[in-house]
């Protein structure tokens, strides 16, 4: 072996340790290099169960979606990642605009996950609902029975919801612009603006803290952050969910907004096989349990059951259908409104 050769098997080794990338010929492990934006600890059941069921090693990078994002696309061809996991619709819908998902044959895919919760490239396997939050003392429930009921003069000054920016109320704009289009959406989110109660501030968590400390009246929050608290033992969680009220919205008409988290495999993906099967773990019923009792997100395979305390506490409820891939082309579109309208 020449002295050339040497130093780039050193180098090429060097790019497979900092890129987590098995190289073909010098490993016989076979590996999944993951880049993930969701950012639950309790992932870790799903990696570990996948493992134990393949023999597959999961190598992973987790950061926000934007830098993940950035990074496949300076990594171009030379990626080493097969899958790209997120959460909301709008940020799989990017990566699918900046063309990193490859179409997926898999006839399980396709029967485990529901037609609406899907794209030809990437696919949904937790879902998420957008409920409104309401002050016990200061708000009637009768008052805030949906979404466009948060745009009515009679909440002026008690509304608090996050930035108008937020991938999460994007896709909530998204699916409105689905039901009423563009004129009534846009007159919806002006609406919202004059309810404020505060500048949009905070994550959804602040909002229903801020809705039990009665500094406003009104919040939307992802259905997660809710059943966190109602299933958490501390004292001061309780003492919040205690003074709030969780509405189900829009339930005679359209049913509740519906977001998911997902992932699809990359078009540079070295490990396509390990990409497939990993994706089809988390279509099982036992990964769907995880997301469920882990995160507090609803499967989205019909007929798995979970257990958890704070979804059940939470209740049934009417789910909008708008489909997820509707969902992520409006954002744009969306956005302009919300400009437009001043929720910023």
């Amino acid at each position: 072996m020449s002295m050339d050769i040497i130093v780039n098997a050193k180098n090429l080794a060097a790019f497979a340790l900092a890129s987590l990338v098995t190289l073909p010929g010098l490993a016989q492990e076979k590996v999944l290099n993951l880049y993930s934006a969701r950012h639950y600890q309790t992932d870790e059941a799903l990696y570990t169960d996948f493992t134990k069921q393949t023999g597959i090693k999961i190598n992973r990078i987790e950061a926000g979606e934007n830098e993940l994002l950035e990074r496949l696309r300076n990594e171009g061809v030379h990626s080493p990642a097969d899958v790209f996991l997120t959460v909301d619709a709008a940020r799989l819908g990017k990566a699918e605009e900046l063309g990193l998902f490859a179409p997926i044959t898999s006839q399980l895919l396709m029967q485990r996950i529901p037609a609406q919760m899907r794209t030809d490239t990437w696919f949904s396997f937790s879902k998420r609902a957008r409920v409104i939050v309401a002050n016990k003392a200061s708000v009637n429930p009768a008052d805030v029975q949906t979404y466009e009921d948060l745009a009515n003069p009679k909440l002026k000054g008690k509304l608090c919801v996050r930035s108008g920016s937020h991938p999460y109320n994007l896709s909530l704009g998204a699916g409105l612009l689905a039901h009423l289009g563009e004129q009534k959406t846009e007159a919806w989110a002006k609406g919202l603006v004059a309810n404020f109660a505060r500048a949009p501030k905070g994550g959804d968590t602040d909002q229903i803290k801020a809705v039990a400390a009665g500094e406003c009246g009104v919040a939307i929050a992802n259905s997660y952050y809710v059943a966190r608290m109602l299933r958490s033992e501390k004292p001061e969680d309780k003492k919040i969910m205690e003074a709030v009220t969780i509405i189900w919205p829009n339930q005679k008409t359209t049913g509740a907004h519906i977001n998911i988290s997902g992932g699809g495999m990359l078009k540079t993906a070295p490990n396509k096989e390990s990409a497939v099967k990993f994706l089809e773990y988390l279509a099982s019923d036992q990964a769907q349990v995880y997301f469920a009792d882990g995160n507090n997100e609803w499967p989205v395979v019909a007929g798995v059951k979970t257990n958890n305390p704070g979804l059940q506490a939470m209740g049934d409820f009417k789910a909008d259908t708008v489909k997820v891939g509707a969902l992520a082309a409006k954002q744009a579109e969306v956005q302009k409104i919300y400009d437009r309208a001043g929720w910023r």
